[in-house]
């Protein structure tokens, strides 16, 4: 018998939820606090996000276990916590989803471990993979009905990951998600497309990109993706670049934005679909309301070329008006032009102002 989660994933685009840190940090959890160690000494709070995110229309709540890792944790000198961190993270979601009497899939995150790896760094992939595995088994062991591996920065660590995944659980569902650099490729010079063929290679059951700066380069990455066969995608994009003004910390990219930007990600291939940092419920409220748009939406009608609308403007229409730029090239003067980057994003205010 298929799995449930397999079995949704045939039937509908599944809407993950967003940020748990940046909710966390906005609650008051100071910036130097362990936001995985709040599972253990705030639990009420951690519940009231996930609450939050069920209510906007999530149907996949990701326990806040992203840095629960026994290496992770060795920063907070927390790392004999981590069993009891990842345990508690999973009861958590659970009752989350029990309290408002939702449907939701609890997926177990595991995120990198966080250290320099392989020659030179501060771990090998030996110890990062036997890491993946501790937590992988506290969170299966707990009843998690999939994991996601998400925000990993290379492939070697990603594969080891899911590598860890499969010796604990063969069967389980498995999301992986790789976050990329300016250029569009992760920071050992990886293309998006040969990853998403490795990882499915690997095991995952689903491959994605997180954790990068806006929906368009989010979507950039996951049509590259889509050129690999027979991998389902996934997309969870920051909201933009982080601002801060005055210490306060926020990203730009609206909970519209995401709206206009789900249907894309759909037809470039994802099948699962959220947001990472500095995105909220109202951002996955958006995201909840565009899907439901997209399958009450009649199908499109289509207008024969030969009843099309003549658009033919009379001549006086047409004619341009004058600017600077035109006046001075009528009159044969020099004139300086700057080329910029498109927008990241629908809004190019900010990149016009700056070539101003």
């Amino acid at each position: 018998m298929a799995h449930p989660f397999f079995d949704a994933l045939e039937r509908r685009v599944l809407l993950s939820d967003g940020a748990m840190g940046t909710a966390l940090r906005d609650r008051g959890v100071p910036a130097s606090v362990c936001l995985d160690e709040q599972n253990i000494s705030n639990p009420q709070l951690v519940q009231a996000v996930h609450t939050e995110y069920l209510t906007a229309g999530a149907e996949i709540i990701e326990t806040n276990t992203f840095g629960a890792n026994r290496l992770r944790l060795r920063s907070f000198d927390l790392a004999k916590q981590a069993a009891a961190i990842n345990a508690a993270g999973v009861a958590i979601a659970r009752e989350a989803t029990r309290d408002r009497g939702l449907h939701a899939f609890i997926a177990g995150a595991v995120g990198p471990v966080g250290v320099g790896l392989a020659s030179g760094g501060d771990v090998t992939l030996k110890q990062a993979h036997k890491a993946f595995a501790e937590q992988t088994q506290v969170l299966v062991d707990s009843g998690v009905d999939l994991i996601m591996l998400e925000t990993f920065p290379s492939l070697a660590e990603a594969r080891q990951a899911v590598e860890a995944v499969r010796e604990v659980q063969k069967d389980i569902p498995l999301i992986v998600q790789v976050t990329f650099q300016r250029d569009g490729r992760t920071w050992m010079g990886e293309e998006p497309a040969a990853v998403a063929r490795e990882l499915r290679n690997a095991g995952a059951d689903v491959v994605g990109v997180n954790c990068i700066p806006g929906p368009q380069a989010a979507l950039d990455i996951l049509e590259e993706m889509s050129s690999a066969s027979k991998v389902k995608l996934s997309v969870q994009p920051n909201a933009g670049h982080p601002r801060v003004v005055e210490r306060e910390v926020s990203y730009p990219v609206t909970p519209g934005v995401f709206a206009e930007y789900t249907s894309r990600f759909v037809a470039a291939g994802a099948v699962v679909i959220g947001g990472c940092c500095g995105t909220t419920p109202e951002h996955i409220s958006a995201m909840h309301g565009a899907l439901r748009k997209s399958k009450d939406a009649p199908a499109a009608e289509t207008l024969a070329l030969d009843a099309a609308i003549d658009l033919e403007l009379p001549p006086e229409e047409l004619e341009a008006d004058e600017t600077t730029l035109r006046e001075k090239l009528a009159a044969g003067l020099f004139v300086v032009t700057a080329e910029v980057d498109p927008p990241r994003g629908l809004n190019p205010r900010r990149a016009l102002q700056g070539a101003a």
